[in-house]
């Protein structure tokens, strides 16, 4: 399905100033290293409302401030707005929308579309960036934003050069793409183990990073020895900076540097590397980096190097397997245990004063590190650095244990003090970072003011400053342009600067006017041109009630429950019950028309489910869909829904949306039923009460919430089949031992979460544990849900048909919401848990 960039030359049209250079920035000194580095974007965020809570942040009354200093400097502003917003927070999100606005924040980058509407309805031209988190992948996914106005989208990590370019080509919308640093396994929006095992959603920025954690690979029930491989979701971290211009050829105009959490150094370091290779491009310097770049670029954090899938899926090369966090840069590997030092065959540079750590296979435990104190060679000590040879590495005193130290084991230097040294320097200043230039033109005559007009060039400003006094006849020193370059380019500790081809004179005779006007009228004009530098954009901003569009519910409507199947038996078993509708949802596709014509057997209606990510390539899989003749189709993405809106006339059918579509709020209710959605399923990210809150601000009769099922927690790219089971690369030549095989990850508890593949051989990994919300039922009755969904995964036929009858009864009053989880808990070998509900 993915392939790489093919051979494009460039538009002509493109220029440098095209280009925006993305950075982020998670404190100040983050920020100032982005700005002196030469990123032309900064992305940051306060203390509520991002996808980074960990980070320190700023708090909203730094808005101006934050927004002031960049606009100096000609770098825009982007606040980070990127997460679910729950129903009671429309207020709050109100207040920071309109604190954006005053502040001129360049744009807010948003992940929930039901903020995208309040936004819109607040102010019909404020900026919106669409986040990687909305899962956007396909010139569909775009198309479907546009009435909303936004900007630009940031498209899915997930996404190669070719399909860069065919969204490029087709959405034609400014496109910007991650470029450098830690990769999530899960696709972006799409990630729920935090929130399954922890209540911390990713979707809220609190992700526990699960997939860093190591877990066992079990085939077919059977445990597979893996050596030192433990991590099977972690994956290395992004690095295109080799991919440069060819990213900028698939029409990318925003490169996006990852890392809100790093240190200033890291940002001053990859900000810095990224902004050369872009200008090399643009200078036509066909140089790739160099191994020094590269290696500095491993040393401020690194997990190991990859491509990730702009050069198409290779399953072989996105993790290591052997470690999940930073290790820098690798060294070498241990030769000999001295008594007092460490023998080292190196392949990188290495110096006293170093960071190192001993890797021993297992990071799990306690590894042994510290600074380099000496390094001898031939019994002499090494002044400076050294690189490739054999060399004895003295430790510091009580840092490393040797006993601990075995030959074979790998080294890694983890820091390099004078690496750091040099990018604060690029920070810590009191110059200005960057100078911007001036042109300044000068006219006038004997008996009237100086008058002199103050051009920022790249800002496009101008000012005109005139004399307090009138100009004198000179009969000594005139004003020439030597004498007023002199005097008007003094602009040290200003973000300006004269250059004497820059000043032109208009002057009639030989006039004078004193020096200390001249100073005046120089400091003045600065003073002029920085305040409009900084002063913020204007947008329109409209008084509004968050809940003013709240709908009227509709009453009397008997609740239907609905199962979705995993399998043709599942389907058939499900169908000689009284489940009101069936949903498939296959592995195989091409098996739907299989279940369609079963349910109808049974005089059953079926809704057969999209993949949950939409690709470029991929609308053959939906027009099969719809070929097979169903009664609904269970939307998983907006591309796939764009795909059907635009078919609605000539082939009409009803669409229901699905919690992938991430529905935590009524304005997100109402913008997907606006779109002619029949109903819509409420997010997994709600606990009960926020459920209850968006149900009492929604008509619930249109809203579905699933009260069983196997949470599917990762939903990746990454397939586990392929890259341990196979010595193929993706699907062209992996020999699918997904059809041959049955894979689970068994995490350090001991429980085993079956991972499974979609047509678009992406992975999903459910949770070993059935969640029930059976104890809610009663209230979800009350405030009158119109449909509830069980979900099934591996279940024999004789059970698909047990669960449903518990919850007909419980639905019908027969039994308890509290029968139903003991009876559940009984007939289930571990056990059920209640899910996000509780938390």
């Amino acid at each position: 399905m993915k392939g790489g960039t093919g051979g494009r030359n460039v538009s002509k049209a493109i220029s440098r100033n095209d280009i925006e250079l993305l950075a982020p920035a998670g404190n100040w000194d983050c920020l100032r290293a982005a700005v002196a580095n030469g990123a032309n974007a900064v992305y940051f965020g306060v203390e509520k409302f991002n996808a980074r809570a960990r980070a320190e942040n700023f708090r909203v009354e730094e808005l101006p401030e934050i927004m002031s200093f960049l606009h100096l400097y000609g770098v825009k502003g982007f606040l980070t707005f990127n997460i679910l917003v729950f129903e009671n927070e429309m207020d709050e999100s109100r207040q920071l929308i309109e604190a954006c606005i005053d502040a001129g924040v360049d744009a807010v980058i948003v992940q929930d579309l039901g903020l995208v509407k309040l936004i819109r309805d607040i102010s019909p031209d404020f900026p919106i960036h669409g986040s990687t988190q909305m899962t956007i992948t396909s010139p569909e996914a775009v198309e479907f934003t546009k009435p909303f106005g936004l900007e630009r989208v940031v498209l899915g990590r997930e996404n190669s050069l070719k399909e860069i370019r065919t969204i490029g080509d087709k959405a034609k919308l400014p496109m910007e793409v991650f470029v450098h640093g830690a990769l999530c396994v899960s696709y972006s929006g799409q990630c729920l183990t935090s929130e399954m095992w922890g209540g911390r959603s990713a979707n809220r920025g609190e992700c526990a990073q699960a997939c860093r954690l190591p877990y066992d690979l079990i085939v077919d029930g059977t445990k597979k020895e893996m050596g030192n491989v433990a991590y099977l979701l972690s994956p290395k971290d992004l690095a295109a900076i080799e991919l440069v211009p060819e990213l900028i050829e698939a029409g990318v105009t925003s490169f996006k540097i990852e890392g809100r959490l790093k240190s200033p150094e890291y940002v001053a370091n990859v900000v810095s590397k990224y902004r050369a290779a872009i200008d090399r491009y643009f200078f036509s310097d066909h140089r790739s980096p160099d191994e020094t770049e590269l290696r500095e670029l491993q040393q401020s954090f690194s997990r190991g190097f990859t491509p990730g899938f702009l050069l198409g899926t290779n399953n072989k090369t996105l993790l290591d397997g052997t470690f999940p966090k930073s290790r820098g840069v690798y060294l070498g590997t241990v030769k000999q245990v001295l008594k007092q030092a460490v023998l080292v065959e190196l392949c990188a540079p290495l110096k006293r004063g170093d960071g190192i750590v001993f890797d021993a296979g297992d990071p799990t435990q306690q590894e042994e590190g510290g600074r380099v104190y000496d390094i001898i060679k031939r019994g002499r000590k090494v002044e400076g650095e050294v690189a490739d040879g054999v060399y004895e590495i003295v430790m510091g005193r009580r840092d490393v244990d040797l006993r601990r130290v075995h030959a074979g084991d790998r080294v890694w230097k983890t820091n390099d003090p004078e690496l750091d040294k040099r990018l604060r320097k690029s920070f810590e200043t009191e110059k200005p970072y960057h100078t911007f230039p001036l042109s300044v033109h000068v006219s006038g005559r004997a008996g009237e003011a100086l008058a002199t007009t103050w051009v920022d060039r790249l800002a496009n400003h101008a000012v005109t400053v005139h004399s307090a006094m009138p100009l004198e006849a000179a009969h000594k020193r005139p004003l020439v342009v030597a004498l007023l370059h002199e005097q008007f380019s003094r602009l040290g500790g200003t973000v300006f600067e004269l250059a004497p081809h820059d000043l032109t004179l208009q002057l009639e005779g030989e006039v004078i006017v004193p020096v200390s006007e001249l100073n005046r009228m120089r400091r003045e004009a600065v003073e002029q041109l920085t305040v409009l530098r900084q002063q913020p954009p204007r947008y329109q901003k409209r008084v509004i009630d968050p809940y003013a569009d709240v709908p009227q519910p509709t009453k009397g409507k008997q609740p239907q429950l609905t199962a979705l199947c995993r399998s043709l038996e599942q389907v058939e078993a499900a169908a000689q019950t009284d489940v009101d509708m069936l949903y498939a949802d296959f592995e195989f596709v091409k098996q739907y028309p299989q279940a369609v014509q079963l349910a109808h057997r049974y005089g059953k209606r079926i809704a057969l489910a999209t993949m949950r990510i939409h690709m470029p390539d991929e609308n053959g899989v939906l027009a099969l869909i719809a070929k097979s003749k169903p009664d609904a189709i269970l939307i998983r993405n907006t591309g796939a829904l764009y795909y059907y809106l635009a078919r609605q006339d000539e082939h009409p059918i009803p669409l229901i949306g699905d919690f992938s579509l991430n529905i935590a709020n009524h304005k997100t209710v109402n913008l997907f039923l606006e779109t002619g959605m029949e109903r819509v399923t409420a997010s997994y990210d709600l606990n009960i009460q926020q459920m209850m809150d968006l149900l009492a601000h929604t008509d619930p009769s249109r809203m579905e919430v699933v009260i069983h099922q196997h949470m599917p927690m990762f939903h990746t790219e990454h397939c586990v089949y392929c890259t341990f089971l196979s010595d193929g690369t993706d699907h062209t030549n992996c020999g699918t031992p997904c059809e041959q095989s049955r894979i689970s990850l068994q995490d350090r508890v001991g429980f085993s979460h079956p991972v499974r593949v979609d047509t678009g051989c992406r992975n999903t990994v459910y949770n070993a544990i059935d969640q029930s919300g059976a104890e809610y039922l009663t209230e979800f009755i009350k405030y009158g849900v119109g449909s509830y969904r069980i979900e099934f995964l591996e279940e024999e036929a004789d059970r698909v048909q047990e669960v449903i009858s518990l919850y007909r009864q419980a639905m019908r009053g027969q039994v308890s919401g509290t029968h139903v989880w003991r009876t559940l808990n009984a007939i289930n070998q571990l056990g059920v848990t209640r899910g996000q509900l509780t938390k």
